[in-house]
């Protein structure tokens, strides 16, 4: 009879073990919300997204097994930024990253709660997404693109190009909460060189061309692009309003050299997107955005279109093409 006993015990032991097993919860993959003023098809855009995921692959996060990835890709309209970060939102993704400052502020006010790492944002200060560099003092933190006195470096290096300019238009636009303090910067640098600064702003590609056609009718003798999204998923149709112009231009992000635009001085967004990682690595294991220090670059590259300088018949100067980091024949 004991024994009996002992085996049903021992049977029933074993059958409840793999159930007990079964009921053990699995441990919570984290969500990463991905929010891009992009597109899905864009390859540069691609090569930021994979730049991100390459990073988090370096900290050993594994896309399907310990991390999960929600894209969302604006195709290039601000206007659809509220409604992805809502939707990011209703997923209770544990952290945001958001591309751009426009994409920052609307996932910050979409949440209050969720952490969002911003990368490529020009002045997150002066946009008023953060308190400080040092104390973001909310949920947003992660990486500026932007220098003080980057403008300045910008106008410097166009003015090596072209020693007599004295007109420059300034290409901006307002729906970018990084404007303002940009073209207040502009303005300073312009002052400093004595140039003076036509500043056009443009909201989407007819905007573009209108700018295009005030700049060219005032004489402008070269363009300063601010980093913008919109800008950058235009960047074909600038190069070619440019070159058609006949107007030498300085932009903030690479994929404008290499779509045809003369130079670019900028932090390297590729760089960017991967640091990003580390934010949100920091994040998951418990660390608060709040105090997390915004990031700025300390290092920045300049791509020089060679190709383009010769089609606008200007001569780069030797000292600053053995400068260069990068130039396109």
């Amino acid at each position: 009879m004991e024994r009996r006993t002992f085996l049903a015990t021992l049977a029933g032991g074993l059958l409840a073990a793999p159930l007990a097993a079964e009921a053990q919860p699995r441990e919570k993959v984290p969500r990463v919300g991905y929010l891009s003023p992009g597109s899905s098809s864009d390859p540069a855009r691609l090569r930021r997204f994979e730049a991100f995921r390459q990073g988090l692959r370096e900290l050993g996060y594994v896309e399907g097994q310990n991390i999960a990835i929600e894209s969302r890709w604006a195709e290039g309209k601000y206007d659809r930024y509220s409604a992805l970060a809502a939707d990011l939102v209703r997923l209770k993704v544990d952290v945001i990253v958001a591309v751009g400052g426009r994409a920052t502020q609307d996932a910050q006010q979409a949440t209050r709660t969720i952490p969002i790492v911003m990368s490529v944002v020009i002045d997150p200060v002066g946009s008023g997404l953060v308190a400080s560099l040092a104390r973001p003092g909310g949920n947003v933190t992660g990486l500026t693109i932007i220098a003080p006195d980057l403008a300045g470096k910008q106008f410097q290096l166009l003015k090596e190009v072209i020693p007599k300019l004295s007109r420059v238009a300034l290409l901006t636009n307002p729906a970018n909460p990084a404007s303002a303090p940009f073209v207040r910067e502009a303005e300073a640098a312009a002052r400093a060189l004595g140039v003076r600064l036509q500043t056009l702003a443009a909201r989407d590609y007819q905007e573009i061309d209108s700018a295009f056609a005030v700049m060219t009718k005032e004489r402008a003798g070269a363009l300063v692009v601010l980093s913008d999204a919109i800008f950058t998923n235009q960047r074909r149709q600038i190069a070619e309003l440019a070159a058609k112009r006949r107007l030498p231009a300085m932009y903030g992000v690479r994929e404008h050299a290499e779509a045809g635009g003369l130079m670019v001085y900028s932090a390297n967004p590729l760089d960017l997107e991967r640091r990003a990682a580390t934010f949100v690595d920091k994040i998951l294991k418990g660390a608060k955005p709040a105090a997390l220090p915004v990031e700025q670059p300390s290092k920045f590259e300049l791509i020089i279109n060679l190709k383009t300088a010769k089609a606008l018949g200007l001569t780069i100067p030797q000292s600053l093409l053995l400068r260069a980091d990068e130039v396109i024949q």
